[in-house]
């Protein structure tokens, strides 16, 4: 029994019905909030391992409430799927900029989401923890001014914690513990989203520039992240700070 609990905010109750139902055919707990307050309260009272997030919501938008669950402390690392009517590419990279995983855009395969879910807790154990994690429990990896704490699951720059979301620190680790070496978008995309995600590799960019914000990496202060025009990324640790 999978048992993880998900929280959908959803406004329209024919999609909040179909994918509860689907959600619980498969093993999951299912909590239903039809507006962005009562959404918001119910994942910071109670939280859950997941969110389904609709960006048209009342009360609070979902881009709104996608900002204020990343500034709470026990909320901040929780999954975030938006779920948009809309197809800009605006929208979705703004979702992504607050802190959103992924996003589906309606009408949407319910084996589609059901596939992404999966891809996700995959990742989170019980604790939140990343699975893949779980045997260097307890190592602090560093990098010059930046360390890595799997045991606290976060990042520190100068003895300072970085907020980042799920993603952002699952992609930060696997850059720095692949240092000086090239690596690939889909190679990112596939190695942090998993093989069944079927967005583009913009995602992958949008987390970059959201990491080097929250990190402070910029041109002036000698770029750890290195991007490899037409291929991807490598993380440096050489360079003035």
């Amino acid at each position: 029994m999978i048992n993880q609990r998900i929280l959908v905010i959803e406004d329209d109750t024919n999609i909040q019905e179909l994918i509860k139902y689907n959600l619980e055919k498969n093993g999951y707990r299912v909590i239903v909030a039809d507006n962005g307050v009562d959404g918001l309260k119910e994942a910071i009272a109670n939280i859950p391992d997941l969110i389904l997030l609709d960006i048209m919501l009342p009360g609070l938008d979902g881009l709104e409430v996608c900002k204020r669950l990343r500034m709470e402390k026990f909320t901040r690392k929780v999954p975030i799927f938006m779920l948009t009517a809309k197809s800009e590419e605006l929208d979705k990279i703004l979702g992504l900029e607050l802190g959103a995983d992924d996003y589906i855009t309606k009408p949407f395969s319910i084996k589609e989401l059901i596939a992404r879910i999966r891809a996700v807790m995959r990742r989170i154990g019980d604790d939140g923890i990343d699975e893949q994690d779980r045997e260097e429990s307890g190592k602090v990896l560093k990098v010059k001014d930046i360390e890595i704490d799997n045991e606290k699951y976060e990042i520190r720059k100068n003895g300072e914690r970085i907020a980042l979301t799920l993603k952002e620190f699952e992609l930060l680790k696997v850059m720095i513990e692949n240092e000086g070496k090239v690596l690939t978008r889909d190679f990112l995309l596939d190695k942090i989203w998993g093989y069944e995600y079927i967005g583009g590799t913009r995602t992958v960019d949008v987390h970059i520039r959201h990491i080097r914000q929250k990190i402070n990496d910029d041109e002036g202060n000698g770029r750890r992240i290195e991007t490899i025009r037409g291929v991807g990324y490598r993380f440096i640790s050489e360079g003035e700070i």
